[in-house]
C-alpha cells in the first residue's frame, strides 16, 4: 500500500507560500512604477509647452498673477474716460457703462501678457483686456445718456409775423444696441474715449416741403373791424381764419375758399351768429365767415392776385367799402382766385382785438401801385315794410332793419408801374336795395312795453359816386 500523501496535496508547503508572497510584492511594485512613469510622462508633455497650464476648477482661488491682473483691471475700469455722441461729450467711468472684469479670461490674459511689466497696456494694445459687458447695467447707463444727448428733429416753419422762414434741423438718437458692441470693443483696448453711434432723425417738414422760399415782402394787405362783444361771431371769425393762415398759393394753381376752409358746420365747431339771408340780417350757423372771405379778398385784390370768381353780398357790408366785399356760402357760393406770379405767396391771417387783418406775403410784387376805384352807375331806392306789434305801446317804433339804397357800380383795379398805368381789371357789381323793416306798436294799455330808443345801425351811403383806395 503506497504511503498516504493527501495532507501535502491539501496544504501548501511553507516554501510554496513564501514564493507566492514574493510574487505579489513584485507585481505591486511593477504597478506602482507604471503609474509613476505615466505621471512623469504627463508632466513632461505639459512642461514642453510655452507655459504650464492647469485648468482652474470652479471656486478655486486665482493664482497670484491672475489676482494681480484682476486688481489692475479694476483700477483701470474705475478711472474716468470720455463718451462722445452727436457732438456732445460726457465724462464717466468704464464701470459706470457696465464694463466688468471677466474672470474666465484672466488666465488666458496672463499667458498673453507673457510676464509684461504693464500687462494692462500690453493687452490693451492688442484689444485683449479681460473684460465683458454687463448688458443690464450698460442699457441702464445708455438710457440715461440718451435722455441728455438725443434731440428731436425741428420742422421748417414760416414765421409769418417776422416774415422769415426757419430751416428744418434733423434730430439724432443714440443707437443703443449698436453702442453695446462698440463700448465692449473699446473697453478691451483700454482707450480713454468712445464714440457712441447715433442715427439721424429727419424732420417731418423740410424747407423744401413748405412750398415757398421767400416771404419777406407784403404784396397786399387789408383790414376789417368787428365788435369785440359778439363772442360767438368772433369765435367763428377766428376758426375760419385759422384754416387760411399759412396757406401757400402756388403759381398757376386755383385757390378755392370753400375747399380750403371746408364746410362750416356745428361738428366743425362753428356757432350761431348774424348772417345775411335774402337781404335780411338774421341768426345763422357760422355767421361771420363772410367777413373772413371779404378781408382775404381785399388783401388779394391789392396783391394783384387774379380774381376768377367772386360774389358780392346782396346788401353792402358795414365793415368794408362798397365794392370790395366777397360773400361765401358752402358749397356753391365761392371765392376763387389764381396766383399769376412765377413765385408762391402765403396768406398771413390775424384776428384779434376787434380787427381781422390779412397780408399776402412773398417776393416783391412787380407793381409800384395797385388801386381800387369804383364808379356808381345807378342808385335804386329802398322800400319800407311795416310790421305791427301788439306788445309794444301804441305809436312806438322800432327799426328791426335799416333800409339802404341799391347800387349798380363798376369796380376797377388799376396796376401802375414806373408811374404809369400798366393795365386795368374791371367788374360790374350790383347791390339790391335793402328793405327797411319798421315795427309799430298797437297796444293801447298804459302798461304796454315802451321800446328803448337805439341809434340806427347799418351801412353808410357813399359820399359821392366815386371812391379810391391804393396800395
Amino acid at each position: 500500500m503506497p504511503p498516504y500523501h493527501g495532507k501535502e496535496d491539501l496544504m501548501p508547503s511553507r516554501r510554496d507560500r513564501a514564493e507566492r508572497h514574493r510574487g505579489s510584492i513584485y507585481l505591486g511594485l511593477a504597478a506602482t512604477l507604471f503609474a509613476t512613469s505615466g505621471a512623469l510622462v504627463g508632466g513632461y508633455v505639459v512642461s514642453t509647452g510655452q507655459r504650464a497650464v492647469r485648468p482652474v476648477a470652479v471656486g478655486e482661488a486665482p493664482s497670484g498673477d491672475d489676482a494681480a491682473l484682476a486688481a489692475a483691471m479694476e483700477t483701470a475700469l474705475g478711472q474716468t474716460m470720455t463718451v462722445k455722441a452727436g457732438g456732445q461729450v460726457r465724462t464717466m467711468r468704464w464701470s459706470e457703462l457696465g464694463v466688468v472684469v471677466d474672470p474666465t479670461e484672466l488666465r488666458h490674459a496672463v499667458r498673453k501678457a507673457g510676464g509684461s511689466g504693464d500687462a494692462v497696456a500690453t493687452l490693451g494694445a492688442s484689444g485683449a483686456l479681460p473684460v465683458r459687458l454687463d448688458r443690464a447695467r450698460a442699457l441702464e447707463a445708455l438710457d440715461h445718456l440718451k435722455a441728455t444727448i438725443d434731440r428731436a428733429a425741428v420742422d421748417a416753419r414760416l414765421d409769418l409775423e417776422a416774415r422769415a422762414i426757419h430751416d428744418d434741423r434733423p434730430g439724432l438718437a443714440v443707437d443703443v444696441y449698436a453702442a453695446l458692441d462698440r463700448i465692449e470693443a473699446a473697453a478691451r483696448t483700454g482707450t480713454t474715449e468712445v464714440e457712441l453711434p447715433v442715427v439721424e432723425l429727419p424732420a417731418r417738414v423740410t424747407r423744401a416741403g413748405l412750398g415757398i422760399d421767400d416771404i419777406s415782402s407784403v404784396l397786399g394787405t387789408f383790414t376789417t373791424r368787428f365788435p369785440v362783444g359778439d363772442k360767438d361771431r368772433n369765435f367763428n371769425l377766428k376758426l375760419a381764419a385759422s384754416k387760411l393762415n399759412g396757406f401757400v398759393m402756388k403759381p398757376g394753381v386755383e385757390f378755392s375758399f370753400n375747399d380750403v376752409v371746408g364746410d362750416r358746420t356745428e361738428k366743425e365747431g362753428y356757432k350761431i351768429a348774424h348772417v345775411i339771408t335774402a337781404g335780411e340780417l338774421v341768426d345763422g350757423l357760422a355767421g361771420g365767415t363772410c367777413q373772413i372771405s371779404t378781408t382775404l379778398f381785399g388783401a388779394s385784390f391789392f396783391a394783384g392776385i387774379d380774381i376768377i370768381k367772386t360774389t358780392n353780398h346782396s346788401r353792402p357790408s358795414t365793415y368794408v367799402p362798397m365794392g370790395l366785399d366777397a360773400t361765401v356760402v358752402y358749397p356753391n357760393t365761392d371765392l376763387k382766385m389764381n396766383n399769376p406770379y412765377d413765385f408762391p405767396v402765403v396768406v398771413h391771417y390775424r384776428v384779434a382785438r376787434g380787427e381781422a387783418v390779412v397780408e399776402i406775403l412773398g417776393r416783391k410784387r412787380p407793381w409800384d401801385e395797385v388801386a381800387f376805384e369804383r364808379d356808381i352807375l345807378e342808385e335804386m331806392p329802398f322800400e319800407t315794410e311795416e310790421r305791427l306789434d301788439d306788445e309794444l305801446a301804441w305809436g312806438s317804433e322800432v327799426h328791426d332793419q335799416m333800409g339802404f339804397n341799391g347800387y349798380t357800380l363798376l369796380r376797377f383795379r388799376k396796376f401802375y408801374k414806373g408811374g404809369k398805368l400798366d393795365h386795368t381789371d374791371k367788374w360790374k357789381v350790383t347791390y339790391k336795395p335793402v328793405t327797411e323793416y319798421l315795427r309799430r306798436g298797437t297796444n293801447e294799455s298804459p302798461d304796454a312795453k315802451v321800446p328803448e330808443v337805439k341809434e340806427p345801425h347799418g351801412p353808410k351811403p357813399p359820399k359821392d359816386g366815386r371812391g379810391r383806395v391804393a396800395q
